[in-house]
């Protein structure tokens, strides 16, 4: 796979800056920068790169193709056109899944048919065979029609990016790790100052923040399904670009890392989950009430997803904390702090009026991170 391929990444809503400055920093240009999607030009070397070192994306996918259609005529013709033959051998497996918005094709189980149906087609004419087994390597099918816009992709990643492979369990409503990635880039932590999260839970932001600390790169132990690719995949190179990342790992940084949480029995998965991670001893773990936290005088961040309404209180106790917290993080003057939650009165009962907010989405809940950069 020498050629030059258009490489799109969904991303969380909210974080496509991000992502985008990300590719950058591996050496690859955007060409595109739009709601939840970022997609770069690159080629066999730049899926291992991406899927491997990108620490906010959600997946990386080829894009095959992009087409108009309003009825499933036109849409079996436009996919039936692409060459699937490039990338799907006879024996390889080719699920499709997708979704569709705004477009007179709104039935996902009748457009994931015809897709298939189209694939198939076109397969069978250049193979010359009706039947395919679906017994080989995986490579999925995803589709998107916006507007009757069709879109279609071959993703590279399978399992999304987020499942960094260290978290062996989690608590109630975990926090995904690209979204907790996006909050440690926002904050412009570089490890070099105190980092504190009172309400670690099962340890994914002071996991994230170790791993960034140390440059681990967030898939660098896990597999991918183009990995598994005959003709289009060099195995070399997946095992020279994880060798690359394991020889940019600073295993003598030592970043100032606080985790506690309320419950001792979070406490101890995010400990195993730092284990897993390979960041155990860069994170001080305790058991501890927000409320008893011990101030900092350096400068330095606090950054946390703390309990709301959607997750794990009802709604007197969730104001009832955020007034806690107004209180306690005042106590830390000299931290910045970066707090996200979905809670729309939140400024109201932690006392202060944020000095800058910023919207993400935790899947399809919209949260605000809420920045306070000095107290008053």
């Amino acid at each position: 796979m020498k050629k030059r391929l258009l490489l799109t990444i969904p991303t969380l809503l909210g974080t496509e800056s991000i992502v985008a400055n990300e590719v950058r920093n591996l050496g690859y240009e955007t060409t595109e920068v739009v709601d939840g999607r970022v997609t770069f030009e690159g080629d066999a070397e730049a899926i291992c790169l991406a899927n491997i070192n990108l620490r906010c994306a959600e997946r990386i996918m080829i894009k095959m193709g992009e087409f108009k259609a309003t009825n499933f005529e036109m849409l079996f013709e436009g996919i039936k056109a692409i060459e699937w033959e490039e990338y799907i051998g006879k024996d390889c497996a080719f699920p499709v899944k997708g979704h569709s918005l705004k477009s007179a094709l709104h039935s996902i189980p009748d457009c994931q048919s015809i897709i298939k149906k189209a694939v198939v087609s076109r397969l069978g004419e250049k193979y010359g065979i009706s039947w395919f087994e679906e017994t080989g390597p995986l490579y999925p099918i995803q589709f998107a029609i916006m507007k009757d816009v069709v879109t279609v992709y071959i993703d590279t990643t399978g399992d999304n990016l987020y499942k960094r492979g260290y978290r062996e369990k989690g608590v109630v409503a975990p926090m995904r790790e690209t979204l907790a990635y996006a909050m440690i880039d926002i904050s412009r932590w570089q490890g070099d100052r105190p980092f504190m999260d009172p309400f670690c839970g099962s340890g994914t932001l002071p996991i994230e923040a170790a791993m960034y600390a140390m440059n681990i790169a967030p898939g660098m132990n896990r597999g991918f399904v183009a990995e598994k690719w005959k003709g289009q995949m060099d195995s070399r190179l997946w095992k020279d670009c994880r060798e690359e990342a394991r020889e940019n790992i600073m295993t003598d940084a030592e970043p100032i890392i606080f985790a506690s949480d309320i419950l001792p029995q979070a406490v101890e998965t995010a400990k195993l989950n730092a284990k897993n991670a390979g960041v155990l001893d860069k994170i001080r773990f305790s058991v501890c009430d927000m409320k008893d936290a011990v101030p900092f005088e350096d400068k330095g961040v606090i950054i946390c997803n703390p309990p709301y309404g959607e997750r794990l209180m009802d709604e007197n106790t969730v104001k009832q904390l955020y007034r806690d917290m107004g209180r306690k993080f005042s106590q830390f003057p000299n931290a910045k702090k970066y707090i996200l939650t979905s809670y729309e009165e939140f400024e109201k009962y932690y006392g202060r009026e944020a000095d800058k907010k910023r919207k993400l989405y935790n899947g399809m809940l919209k949260c605000y991170v809420y920045q306070y950069f000095k107290n008053i």
